[in-house]
């Protein structure tokens, strides 16, 4: 095998960075966005190696042109049977890593210009059963309040729902991101970007977070505690994305045996998709909602106006938690492959 190139070399650290530095670090902490940069990244690598004949000597910038990047595309859809939205999540990963390129140098700069100019696929609109005001009202009267643990569930998914915010954005939560005891108590959520928003509270969220501290944090709660935290690793752990999930799925089929309108198969987005339209149903401000949301753009939040008008009771699911298809394993050995080359474990 021909030794690498210092430009090889130079683009393969580049890509171990973003993904384990940059992302992480400056993007975002949502473990599905970065598992999508990942994902992305390891598939460009592999067409590059499997379809184009590129080895870890020849990995230069030429290999993210415009022509390669939407062949790339045409790849990921034709043989591998991705969907339009999919495809698009995919190809704006692959515009964020040739930003970050054209950032660190000037030289690439001019590639990731080019990436801008390829359009995104159409993907139709999907409606998808969301959660209805009673759905919500039914699955906040499953917990079993009599067991520590019921109580706990209970008082995240009030927050969850009640502040609209994302998964990680809970999950994150700090007992020093918690001012409850204000005038206006009120959580300072990190965001994407680590973009910092503040989140006012309701009385009864306040409560129940209060009883809930007190019996999980006690009388003197270290600032750097997580709020939801994990059983095994203990404060200094968040609780994990997966294990939410179980949670959220456990409470959701009790609760669809008694009201119809909880989809069996919840998943937390969910709560925010469907606060956010019943924030529009109750006359709140598309503006408002958008700020409360976190989203950068109007634009992003006009979706939930859809929502309303097409059926009141229902909200828009997640398009982050679709499920990622199975990486081979050939791809994760250490065979000289290109993936392995760039440091992508």
């Amino acid at each position: 095998m021909k030794r690498p190139t210092p430009e090889s070399v130079k683009l393969a650290t580049y890509i171990h960075e973003f993904l384990t530095g940059y992302a992480p670090v400056h993007l975002t902490t949502s473990e599905h966005t970065l598992k999508n940069y990942k994902t992305s990244l390891s598939l460009y690598l592999v067409f590059l190696q499997e379809e184009c004949g590129i080895t870890p000597s020849k990995l230069n910038i030429g290999c993210f042109s415009l022509e390669s990047i939407e062949e790339w595309v045409k790849w990921i859809k034709e043989k591998r049977g991705c969907s339009a939205q999919t495809c698009n999540i995919r190809l704006g990963a692959i515009r964020t890593f040739m930003k970050y390129l054209g950032e660190r140098n000037i030289a690439y700069l001019s590639a990731y210009e080019a990436s801008c100019t390829i359009p995104s696929m159409k993907v139709p609109k999907r409606k998808v059963s969301g959660l209805s005001k009673a759905a919500v009202k039914q699955l906040l009267e499953i917990p079993d309040l009599s067991t520590k643990t019921g109580r706990r569930d209970l008082t995240f998914m009030i927050l969850l729902y009640s502040t609209a915010a994302r998964l990680d954005e809970v999950l994150s939560l700090k007992m020093q991101d918690l001012h409850l005891d204000l005038r206006k108590p009120y959580v300072s959520i990190i965001g994407k970007g680590h973009k910092r928003r503040t989140l006012y509270l309701m009385p009864k969220t306040v409560a129940h977070l209060k009883k809930y501290i007190a019996e999980y944090h006690g009388k003197t709660p270290d600032p750097d505690s997580y709020l939801f935290y994990s059983r095994n690793i203990g404060t200094s752990g968040k609780m994990t994305q997966p294990a939410i999930d179980k949670m959220l799925k456990k409470h959701a089929k009790a609760a669809h045996l008694l009201c119809g309108d909880v989809p069996s198969d919840l998943h937390a987005h969910q709560f925010r998709h469907a606060k956010a339209s019943h924030w529009l149903e109750d006359g709140m401000n598309i503006v408002q909602i958008s700020f409360l949301l976190g989203h950068e753009q109007l634009e992003t939040t006009m979706i939930y106006l859809d929502v309303t008008t097409e059926d009141e009771r229902k909200a828009l699911a997640t398009l982050e938690c679709e499920k990622d298809a199975k990486v081979s394993p050939k791809w994760k050995n250490p065979d000289g492959s290109l993936v392995d080359f760039c440091g992508i474990k």
